[in-house]
């Protein structure tokens, strides 16, 4: 069991619907979903907490299946955003960031007495805990294998740049990519069919996306118009297609009308 399985199980014991616990939580339905579905495969640790709350449990239940938090933390927002932002580092970043703590606990008195120099508190911390000292941070390009590849989840049906296919219930593979600042943006990808975005993307090009439930106008995004899944220029009222042999799609003709997440570019053909 996974903290999908965990949610629903709680929502089911509770008879809250995804409606309600969007209302409940603040998060947007659309996002809910996809979270629920297994979609975004990374959410949002102020989601979790947010879902954790209106559920009544403790957020390491959701994450581990502890049944309380037995350390008793409550994390502020700028505590989550902090954690966030850590995350979102490389191995060298993440590396800084723990050498400052560290010094930053030895020069307020954290680890001995203040009478210690910080080399003395550092070697007095070090034969207390049998802990090692960590050897000087190196070089971001030292870092470089580590994070020259990513994973991300594919979807196998191909999201329509033409007449539209449906999304749901589709499978998915884990795909490596290379890791950098315009991949990192990425939540999942999908490969999309037709010739109505042409001539900047052909049919069998595979998408990188980034979770979201709006674009601006003139953004690419991936789109459900009841049911159905397009990939298409954001034109406030209309879907627009790059090939000028494709007319607009008009919006209002739609029952259901949801934005799935922003196009952030795709992968090189090998």
């Amino acid at each position: 069991m996974d903290y999908i399985d965990r949610i629903k199980k709680l929502k089911n014991e509770k008879k809250i619907t995804n409606e309600r616990l969007s209302e409940l939580t603040g998060i947007p339905l659309g996002t809910l979903s996809k979270i629920l579905a297994g979609i975004s495969d990374s959410p949002k640790l102020i989601n979790i907490i947010a879902i954790a709350e209106a559920l009544e449990c403790s957020v390491d239940y959701l994450v581990s299946g502890e049944p309380r938090n037995t350390n008793n933390f409550t994390l502020s927002a700028d505590e989550i955003s902090l954690i966030e932002s850590y995350r979102a580092l490389d191995g060298f970043g993440q590396d800084i960031v723990r050498m400052i703590v560290d010094k930053e606990g030895e020069r307020v008195g954290a680890y001995g007495s203040p009478d210690l120099s910080v080399s003395e508190k550092s070697e007095k911390k070090k034969v207390q805990s049998g802990a090692k000292i960590l050897p000087p941070v190196a070089s971001p390009a030292a870092y470089a294998p580590r994070i020259g590849k990513r994973s991300l989840l594919l979807y196998d049906l191909p999201v329509s740049a033409g007449p539209g296919v449906y999304l749901d219930d589709t499978t998915a593979e884990s795909i490596n990519i290379p890791d950098n600042e315009k991949t990192q943006i990425a939540d999942y990808a999908l490969r999309i069919s037709g010739n109505s975005m042409e001539p900047k993307y052909h049919d069998g090009d595979v998408l990188l996306v980034e979770n979201c439930d709006s674009v601006e106008i003139g953004e690419l995004g991936i789109f459900i118009l009841d049911g159905n899944g397009y990939f298409k220029k954001y034109g406030g009222d209309t879907l627009i297609s790059l090939n000028p042999e494709y007319g607009e799609i008009l919006l209002k003709e739609y029952a259901e009308a949801v934005c799935c997440g922003r196009v952030v570019g795709k992968l090189k053909k090998k």
